[in-house]
Order: structure tokens, then sequence, then C-alpha cells
């Protein structure tokens, strides 16, 4: 955040990784923790799954994955990567074939299910396509589709299970001389993904690709990723996320940058600070709040906007955000200017004069970066 100071003790070491391109978006090493999200409508519809796309960039996706079931899928793929504003990673299980295809078509990255995409030399093809055309690969273990040997081997699914399937096809990889891959063990279970995470983190240098999948609706998966993800963010381990909900691919994206705000990873939008609200609010919290959110998602520059009820914690909160505004007496209160109290607004005007304020202070904050960046 703009006005926030750096404190040691909030830095996160994050684990070191090589990098590699998904398209133009770096992962791993340095690079910032990408957010993708994947598109859930009939990939053979061009112009649905463009709409969707580009919408889910809107919001802020650096990557957006599409399913390539067929070959309509396929044949519609290279209309969908043209008109992309974001690299698109083709989804493929079962048929290799439609790999080939979606490299072909121009496709940034493959993703590809140790489970289900057939035997070495199938894989071996797949490599010299992406290596053809420049993808990227993404090895994709998934708890609920593990080879029949690996089930056999242990039982039922776990994360040493899962994390040698994927050991199992970085060495293909590797074995013909393919290193642009990331990884991932996704799971439902958060424990199960966890654990497997760790272990696949000091296992290789590959960058990995955190998800806990088949996570459920907006509130239960929001709550799980947050948890399963968010622990494995905090111990360094990440480099590229999606957040799987049932729900709009636009609500995965929102979560995904939230989690990553809430660490400290990622800056964008207004992150907003509120109160829950109680019989000391000196206006209604939980209705601004709501309102603002919508009335602020244009906002694209990170920035800190602190809505508290009353003076109990209003001043002490604001000192720490670059626009605040905290509830008073007879139907106004205090805004609040880069941590300072600046002047009173009345209640009914408030929620338009802080969309001003914040507006404001992201320009100006725009027009500093720019300089900075010019010199």
């Amino acid at each position: 955040m703009s006005h926030n100071p750096v404190r040691p003790w909030r830095n996160i070491d994050r684990r070191k990784s090589r990098q590699i391109m998904v398209g133009n978006v770096p992962v791993g090493g340095d690079a910032p923790i990408s957010v993708q999200t994947m598109t859930n409508t009939d990939t053979s519809d061009v112009a649905a799954t463009v709409a969707q796309v580009q919408r889910a960039a809107e919001a802020g996706a650096d990557i957006v994955r599409v399913s390539t079931p067929d070959e309509s899928a396929t044949r519609a793929l290279k209309e969908i990567v043209r008109e992309s504003p974001v690299p698109i990673v083709a989804d493929i299980h079962f048929h290799y074939k439609r790999a080939i295809e979606a490299a072909e078509a121009g496709a940034a990255c493959l993703r590809i299910n140790p489970g289900n995409i057939g035997d070495e030399k199938r894989v071996a093809e797949v490599v010299r396509a992406a290596k053809d055309h420049g993808c990227s690969i993404r090895i994709g273990v998934n708890a609920g589709s593990l080879e029949k040997h690996l089930l056999e081997k242990y039982g039922e699914p776990c994360p040493d299970a899962m994390v040698e399937s994927g050991l199992d096809h970085i060495r293909i990889l590797q074995d013909h001389d393919f290193h642009e891959f990331k990884i991932s063990v996704k799971a439902s279970d958060v424990f199960m993904s966890a654990a497997a995470y760790q272990q696949l983190a000091d296992a290789t240098d590959a960058p990995i690709h955190l998800g806990i999948t088949e996570a459920g609706g907006l509130m239960s998966g929001t709550i799980k990723s947050a948890i399963g993800l968010g622990n494995l963010l905090w111990m360094g381990i990440g480099d590229t996320m999606r957040v799987s909900l049932s729900a709009d691919p636009v609500e995965e994206v929102k979560v995904g940058f939230e989690i990553l705000k809430s660490l400290g990873l990622r800056h964008r939008g207004v992150n907003i600070i509120s109160c829950p609200s109680c019989a000391r609010q000196g206006f209604d919290v939980i209705k601004t709040v709501e309102t603002l959110e919508k009335r602020l998602e244009h906002i694209k520059t990170p920035m800190s906007l602190s809505i508290i009820g009353c003076v109990v914690n209003g001043p002490g909160e604001a000192l720490m955000t670059d626009v605040g505004f905290t509830g008073g007496g007879a139907g106004s209160g205090m805004v609040y200017l880069a941590g300072k109290a600046s002047h009173k607004m009345s209640n009914d005007q408030m929620i338009e004069h802080i969309v001003e304020e914040v507006e404001k202070k992201a320009a100006q904050l725009d027009a500093e970066a720019a300089q900075d960046a010019a010199e």
C-alpha cells in the first residue's frame, strides 16, 4: 500500500525457483505471483469465450486457461488466442492430440494431466509440439485422477503419490530436453494439498502453480482457498495460482488478488479496511462498504481506504491509510487524507466524496509513478 511503511516482520521469503515464460508473463524467479482463472463457456463459441477472457483480464487475470476437449475447441483456440489480451493456457485431458493442435493454434502453455495423458511416447509428441511452437507446459497432478500404478502402490490418493507422479513427469520432460515447465499438485483436501506442495517445493526448483481444486462455492471455496493457499504463500511457496470456485471466473480473480494483497505479495486496486459495525457506528458501515467496493472497482492503482464506524479505532486505522472516513455524531464524520484528519463530511454526501478523494489520490500516485519511471 502506498501509505503503509515497510515492516521487516511482514516480509515473506519466497522459495527460489527458476523462471519460465507463459506467453509474455514471467512465472517463477522474482516475478510477481500471477493470478489465473479458467473459462466455463463452450470453447467452440469464440465470441462467448473471448468475452469471458476479457472480463477476467479486466478484473486483473494475468493468464486464462480454456478447456480443449475436442477438435472444435482447438479449432476455435486460434481465434481466441488472437483476440485475448492475456496468454491462453490450453487444458488437456485424455487426448494428447488436442495438445498438439493447441500448440499449433498458438496456446502459450499446455496443461497436461499425468493421470490421463497417456504413455511416455505421447508425452514426447506433446513436448515436440511445445518446442516447435514456443509453448510452456504445466504438469497438472490431481488427487482425483492419479495413475493406476500409484493408486495400487499407495492404496489411496496421498501427498507422496501426488509428488511421485509429478516428479516422474518432470523426468520425462527433462529427458526430452524440455525445461519450460511448471507444476501443480492439487487436491480438494486442504491438508493433502498443503503437504504435497511442501514436499514438491523441496524436491524441485520448477515454478509451482498453486490451487485447491474443486474448492466449492463462492463462500466455502474462498475460505478453503484462503486457508490452503494463504499458508503456502506465507511459507514462500507458489509462483502462480488459481482459486477454483463454483462461481463466475471473475470472482476467482478477485479472491486470488485479495489473498495476495492480504499477504503483501501483490497490490492492485483499493484495499478497504473496514469495521464489522456495531451500535456505536455513526453511519451504515456495511451498506457503505458494499457500495464503495462496487464504485471503486475501476481503480487499479494500489492504495488503501479505511471506513470505520466510530472513533474507537477510526483515527488509528486512518493513520495507516491513504484515505479514511471515521463516523462521528450529528450525521457527519471525519475525512482523513494521508493519515491526517482533513475535514468533516456529512454522511449523506460521504460516498460521493470518498470516491472523488480516492480517484484524486489514484491519479496523484499514477503521476508520481510515471515520473519515477521517466527518471
